[in-house]
């Protein structure tokens, strides 16, 4: 309890609001870092998982690239990259780290999202007369969307937490708090950085379930709540 009292005293001491190194301008490093590379994960992963749920085509592969690239040591990779960049590339070689953790989740979450769609629905939009871009765009990928968000969200939150070790190569983020309390034994600066770490994730994962929600299509939404109905009127 005496731990997190220190803890919460250090969080909110305005000297840890000033300077280089404050919080906030940790709190941006963070952020900054996974967004740039969950959007270039997402701009890699789901046009691709986007083919290969359209066309059913390379599952395999990218079921096995998924699996061999979630069993990376993050940190290890991370300081492998910045031997092989130089130490003048530093943020590229995290940023290529972050990138290669973001990418399967993101991957899963948009095949998987066509693959669930009823093939009832997709055949009879070919019925009807559309091109392959339309039931792509007019059906495949609505419908898809929501796990696709539900991939997003996945991704974001590995990354974010993963971020933290960006510090160890002196990048910045919430992990500077962490390791610098490590090195100094001052635990109240390490459960304080990692509590604001768990904080943006919560807060991180609440807003991308909201858009996850929204991302459901209304008929779909509609026809869940009709369900219950129907079941208790016969």
């Amino acid at each position: 309890m005496n731990l997190l009292s220190e803890a919460f005293a250090w969080l909110t001491d305005p000297e840890q609001w000033t300077g280089p190194n404050a919080l906030q301008h940790l709190l941006f490093q963070q952020l900054y870092f996974t967004a740039i590379a969950v959007g270039i994960a997402a701009v890699i992963a789901v046009p691709l998982g986007w083919a290969i749920g359209h066309t059913g085509k390379g599952r395999e592969v990218a079921v096995a690239f998924a699996g061999a690239a979630r069993a990376v040591p993050s940190f290890g990779l991370l300081v492998l990259l910045v031997l092989l960049f130089g130490v003048l590339h530093k943020p590229e070689a995290a940023v290529v780290t972050f990138v290669i953790l973001a990418i399967p989740p993101l991957l899963a979450g948009a095949y998987s999202g066509f693959e669930a769609i009823d093939r009832r629905t997709v055949d009879a939009a070919r019925a009807v007369g559309m091109t392959e871009a339309q039931v792509l765009w007019r059906v495949e990928v609505p419908l898809g969307l929501p796990l696709l968000v539900g991939g997003l969200r996945s991704a974001v939150l590995q990354v974010v937490a993963t971020v933290t070790i960006a510090a160890y190569v002196n990048l910045g983020g919430l992990g500077l708090p962490i390791i610098t309390g490590l090195s100094l034994r001052r635990y109240e600066v390490v459960l304080g950085g990692a509590v604001l770490v768990a904080v943006l994730a919560l807060v991180l994962d609440a807003l991308l379930a909201l858009a996850q929600r929204a991302a459901v299509p209304h008929g779909v939404l509609a026809a869940q709540g009709h369900a219950p109905r129907r079941r208790t009127e016969s």
